[in-house]
């Protein structure tokens, strides 16, 4: 393995490209710790500990992100992530995009322009909305450094919209920077930008989540049998370590998990030689849709519970309190049911959007090939959906069962849910996914110089 590693630096592009990589990621970070001058950094430290800076943290982990931080790049790409997503939707629906998405090179180029316009007016309204949350009524006297209120109150509303406008602009162009560090990423460097993006901000959470397993070890004196809220004993420990090697065991067979349909192409008589009638395989991903189910599921779940919270505050209902705590992570029934509906309906969504069976039964006619027992075309087509639809209905089971053991191990056993978040949830399922497909890349170079791959053996 270690000579594997020696010859991807050995390979002056590679290694070139890597470094190149590694050096923008770095930049990420140190912006990611850059604070906004315009608020009380240490009036906000309470934010991350509070329910608010929970969901805030949770938010993050999907979106490159540090809301429960307000820095330069607060937003991450949230916003650029959320125009990609729209676009890919409306190019379903909207012929003149779908157009756009069959023309190739320049379609792609075009769509990707749409995109980063549409991140900016994103950008500005969920910046402004969350400048506003900080800064809206008491909060405003806490969050806000005093110099900045004192002009505020001197100049009235005119200044308050000075620095609102000046942080709504700061995040903004944050979030672009971060946008065009995963374009040269891409262009320039090694794996998926926004994607390395992404893991290196869960990544960045690692030392917190070790701590948090240590720290009460080191205060009850060493290891014990027996768990309670805040103590970690052995069994715990061993749990967690299980949960850890499971889900990455589990993202790396699922991921790789395909069903290869059988395909043969035609046989041609060329005077005296036949050409064709070579048995192939089409390969159908288990996990068609990746991490994007999760992503929308907890995404749209942030919504009822911040509608009820807010209502039970200015109305005092205590039944508009009590659904509010339905959705609320942990052992909420309600919420654990509709997170789980909600993965399977995105999973089927989701690849059926992306996977077209009529076109791809149409390019295997046109490139004289077919499956064995079906006729060209709409039959085809047919059973191709039909067994996608069965093997969605595996990667939806595996990705439900990813995000509620968090939840599972934090309500039954004690455990923080930061901690059992990182070992057996979500952030490692993205994190485990992305760093394959980096792996494969790393492949294909090496491959392509007829080395051997990293996931070759011998």
């Amino acid at each position: 393995m270690w000579e594997k590693i020696r010859v991807v630096f050995t390979i002056p592009e590679l290694r070139k490209k890597i470094f190149f990589t590694l050096m923008l990621l770095a930049v990420f970070r140190v912006g990611s710790h850059i604070p906004l001058p315009v608020f009380n950094h240490k009036s906000l430290e309470k934010l991350s500990g509070s329910e608010g800076g929970s969901v805030l943290d949770y938010v993050s982990a999907f979106s490159a992100s540090n809301l429960s931080q307000v820095t330069i790049f607060g937003l991450g790409i949230m916003p650029y992530i959320s125009a990609s997503i729209i676009f890919q939707l409306l190019g379903s629906v909207y012929p003149p995009l779908e157009k756009l998405q069959k023309e190739g090179e320049t379609g792609r180029k075009k769509i990707n322009e749409y995109t980063r316009y549409a991140t900016v007016f994103l950008c500005l309204g969920q910046s402004w909305a969350y400048v506003a949350w900080l800064s809206g009524g008491n909060a405003m006297s806490k969050n806000v450094n005093p110099q900045f209120l004192n002009d505020a109150a001197n100049l009235a509303s005119g200044m308050q919209f000075s620095w609102q406008f000046i942080s709504v602009i700061t995040m903004t162009a944050g979030t672009i920077f971060l946008m065009w560090l995963g374009e040269q990423i891409d262009e320039f460097g090694i794996g998926n930008g926004i994607s390395l993006l992404i893991m290196g901000n869960i990544l960045a959470r690692l030392p917190h989540a070790i701590g948090e397993v240590i720290q009460p070890i080191m205060a009850g004196g060493g290891l014990e049998l027996g768990s309670g809220r805040g103590k970690i004993g052995v069994e715990m420990l061993v749990i967690l370590i299980l949960l850890f090697v499971g889900v990455i065991l589990g993202v790396v067979l699922i991921s790789q998990g395909q069903r290869q349909i059988p395909t043969q192409s035609a046989k041609h008589v060329r005077g005296r030689r036949v050409y064709g009638g070579t048995r192939q395989y089409l390969p159908l991903r288990v996990n068609q849709a990746g991490v994007m189910p999760i992503i929308f599921a907890s995404s749209l779940l942030l919504f009822p519970m911040m509608i009820f919270g807010y209502l039970a505050k200015k109305f005092g209902s205590s039944i508009l309190a009590s659904l509010e705590s339905q959705f609320h992570r942990g052992d909420a029934y309600l919420y654990n049911f509709l997170y789980v509906a909600l993965i399977y309906f995105f999973c089927y969504f989701w690849t059926a959007i992306t996977f077209n069976p009529k076109d791809m039964a149409d390019n295997l006619k046109n490139y004289g090939s077919f499956i064995p027992g079906y006729r060209p075309g709409r039959r085809t087509a047919d059973y191709l959906e039909k067994v996608m639809v069965r093997i969605t209905y595996v990667g939806a089971g595996f990705l439900s069962i990813v995000a509620i053991i968090p939840t599972i191990v934090s309500t039954n056993a004690g455990v923080p849910y930061s901690i059992a978040a990182f070992y057996g949830g979500t952030s490692l399922l993205i994190a485990v996914s992305v760093a394959f497909d980096l792996v494969q890349k790393i492949d294909s170079h090496l491959v392509m110089r007829n080395y051997k791959g990293l996931l070759e053996k011998g």
